[in-house]
């Protein structure tokens, strides 16, 4: 690794935004899984939510393969526990939900910890998931057709987040601590050890130590 992509990653950690993800409701083609997880890397969310009726998460869109390194996706086994779990940062809950209650997409302030909520591709956010969220979010439509596909809404509504942020300066000075940073980049460059270390409870190294690491070894 050179001192330029050592910097340009640090340079991506500096932008992460960790109170604003998504929640994937048992979206199950590859594809959109995969496209989700780029959007979400594209304006800095470096941790994403995902809950699969099936026990697992489909196997990754190669063209979309690089999103899986920077992203950590965590899935939960079922809906209430990925709620709790959000609740508990604590985070406001989106529905992308059509219902007399959703409100234009862009009315919402972002600028407040946030999760997205996303459904299934053929029928949307679960009534369950519907019920529990804190508000209803809606893409206003002005064709034919109802929807748009999971990942294009996704990312409509993401980069509407980003430049509410953007705006209110949220990137402009790191949201992560320098251990927090060290942590993920080490489990970027490292992950197999990075696993080792979780494990056993053994310290992640330090910005500077890591640096030298990967440089030495160049």
């Amino acid at each position: 690794m050179t001192e330029r992509r050592w910097q340009r990653m640090l340079e991506v950690l500096s932008r992460r935004q960790p109170d604003l993800t998504v929640l994937a409701e048992a979206v199950h083609k590859p594809h959109n899984l995969s496209a989700i997880l780029r959007s979400c890397d594209a304006v800095g969310i470096g941790r994403v939510h995902a809950v699969n009726p099936t026990g697992g998460v489909p196997t990754y869109n190669e063209t979309s393969a690089s999103a899986e390194k920077w992203v950590e996706l965590v899935v939960h086994p079922t809906l209430e526990k990925a709620f709790a779990y959000l609740r508990a940062q604590p985070m406001r809950l989106l529905a992308a939900h059509l219902s007399a209650t959703a409100v234009d997409y862009r009315e919402v302030d972002y600028t407040q910890p946030t999760c997205i909520i996303v459904g299934n591709e053929k029928s949307g956010v679960s009534a369950e998931a519907a019920a529990l969220a804190d508000q209803h979010i809606v893409i206003p439509m002005l064709g034919m057709v109802q929807s748009l596909n999971v990942s294009v809404a996704t990312a409509v509504i993401l980069f509407e987040a980003q430049r509410q942020r953007l705006q209110a300066g949220l990137y402009d000075q790191p949201r992560l601590t320098p251990e927090q940073m060290a942590r993920q980049a080490f489990t970027w460059l490292y992950p197999e050890e990075a696993m080792r270390y979780e494990q056993t409870g053994q310290p992640f190294p330090d910005l500077d130590t890591l640096r030298a690491r990967v440089l030495a070894s160049s």
